[in-house]
């Protein structure tokens, strides 16, 4: 009994120990340009990177465009099939690069008013909205590229895809449409 009162003694007293050092988890971020985004996060925004935004897609049996082009002599695409995959890698990139370049403006102009202390409630919601639609516009370009990918690929060229990145057969076979 008197370890329990020697224990929730030492808690009450010295919480540090119970609950460790003070987190401190956006610690240096304050520096960054834009507070929302890492530098990382700029650069794939800049290059139309994907950032996981298609995995729903992704890990459902629909590749994308990218991957199966770096799969393209294992998966055995024919001519054509590369030429339709580059065409929409290439259109993929422009649109999420686009988009990119967007969102970061729209997270620049929203952190400028918080930093010059110009924010309204009215300039909160506007900012937020323009964000929330430039995002939902980025994920929708990725995923209905990956849509688009599975019209390409026959149904064992998808399964094979699957196995060479590793995915467990999850036994999703999208229907081509």
């Amino acid at each position: 009994m008197n370890r329990w009162l020697l224990a929730a003694a030492a808690l009450v007293l010295f919480p540090q120990i119970a609950w460790g050092q003070p987190h401190q988890p956006y610690a240096g971020h304050e520096t960054r340009p834009i507070k929302a985004l890492s530098a990382q996060q700029v650069a794939d925004l800049k290059a139309g990177r994907g950032m996981g935004l298609a995995l729903a897609a992704e890990l459902n049996g629909y590749p994308g465009p990218m991957h199966v082009l770096e799969l393209a002599q294992s998966l055995g695409l024919s001519t054509e099939q590369v030429a339709r995959m580059t065409g929409l890698f290439e259109a993929m990139k422009a649109e999420a690069i686009g988009l990119g370049e967007t969102l970061i403006a729209a997270e620049a102009a929203l952190d400028r008013q918080f930093a010059q202390r110009s924010i309204t409630a009215a300039g909160l919601s506007d900012g937020v909205k323009k964000i929330s639609a430039v995002q939902a516009a980025l994920r929708e370009a990725h995923l209905k590229y990956h849509l688009a990918t599975v019209e390409v690929l026959t149904p064992a060229q998808i399964a094979h895809y699957a196995e060479l990145r590793g995915y467990a057969d999850s036994g999703h076979t999208p229907r081509r449409h």
